[in-house]
């Protein structure tokens, strides 16, 4: 996979991640493990798109 579409993808995927986190967040009674583990999962992403732009 060229770099770009891994950049592509991984907007695409962290775009899906925060659509899923604030569904999640919205229920009356969101679970709190699951929202952390979205969050890890969408800064894990942000973190490697920053990485491949910069390389």
């Amino acid at each position: 996979m060229l770099r770009e579409d891994r950049i592509e993808f991984l907007r695409t995927k962290h775009k899906s991640l925060d659509s899923e986190l604030r569904q999640h967040a919205r229920r009356l009674y969101p679970d709190d493990s699951v929202i952390a583990k979205l969050k890890k999962e969408k800064l894990r992403v942000k973190d490697e798109i920053a990485r491949l732009c910069n390389a």
